[in-house]
């Protein structure tokens, strides 16, 4: 039995390539690694001896549904784990993740430590990591095991493992969102209605590099209200309901029990003003 690695990139090449530095010191190796590269201009080949796939996707946007599909679609191993391109692995979750995706058919979060700026240097060592990383305050996870969670609606897709006949059974992602929101959510709760159970596993993880983002993220104003409604007409009830909760105090949407109005645009000031460079989560 052997474990794919798959990430997406869109120009993010030093995470990509500190992803890579995490791989090629793993006590167990990958069998392959797969990489969707949504990058403006083609990313440079990782550097790594592990079997690598690279797959150009050009889309507008984050099509974060199609692209892990696609990575799904290309690897030829047993059991998936997927890495968001700001996570580092830790030299072990390869070999936590294995054995547990082996003894339970379910949906596996790894635990995260999340990384201030600076704290991934040339010569970073995972005990440096370990040391400056958090771990985020309403994810709780055990210092090492698996237990069971069953809020579907915490399942993030940061670091997860599955197998790969099971996300082929759940149909993959649903490509209907289109774009950057809800997706993993919509997942996490088809898998929960499959009688795929969610379980954290604590102890070998990721690193979380650090990178700007935006609070709330007004830069994916659209993409976040269509994949809303998507998810509403499923499930009926509003995902992102912290981020919707930030649109409506800014005036910018008008909001029901089962429908969401667009007030005004966010304006490219209020974009540009929500853009943080310090937060670590």
């Amino acid at each position: 039995m052997t474990l794919s690695v798959l990430t997406l990139v869109k120009n993010r090449e030093t995470h990509l390539a500190n992803l890579v530095d995490g791989l090629n010191r793993s006590t167990i190796p990958a069998k392959e690694f797969v990489v969707v590269d949504m990058s403006d201009e083609p990313v440079k080949r990782p550097g790594t001896g592990i079997p690598t796939r690279v797959i150009r996707l050009q889309r507008d946007g984050l099509p974060l549904a199609e692209a892990r599909n696609l990575a799904a679609r290309h690897a030829s191993s047993d059991y998936l784990l997927f890495l968001d391109v700001d996570c580092i692995p830790s030299r072990d979750l390869i070999a936590a993740m294995l054995p547990a995706l082996r003894a339970n058919d379910a949906l596996i979060c790894a635990s995260i430590r999340y990384l201030a700026a600076g704290d991934v240097s040339q010569d970073w060592t995972e005990e440096d990591l370990a040391r400056r990383g958090q771990f985020h305050p309403v994810r709780p996870f055990a210092d090492a095991g698996l237990q069971r969670e069953d809020n579907a609606g915490l399942f993030w897709s940061l670091a997860f493992g599955i197998r790969k006949a099971t996300f082929d059974a759940l149909g993959g992602f649903d490509e209907s969102f289109v774009g950057y929101g809800a997706e993993d959510t919509d997942f996490g709760f088809r898998a929960r209605d499959a009688g795929v159970p969610l379980l954290f596993m604590g102890g070998p993880g990721a690193f979380h590099q650090h990178h700007a983002v935006h609070r709330p993220p007004l830069q994916n104003f659209g993409d976040i209200l269509r994949n809303a409604a998507t998810f509403h007409r499923r499930w009926h009830f509003w995902p992102m309901e912290g981020w919707l909760t930030e649109f409506e105090s800014m005036g910018l949407i008008a909001r029901t029990s089962s429908d969401i109005s667009i007030l005004r645009l966010p304006t490219s000031q209020q974009v540009n003003a929500a853009k943080s460079t310090d937060q670590r989560f």
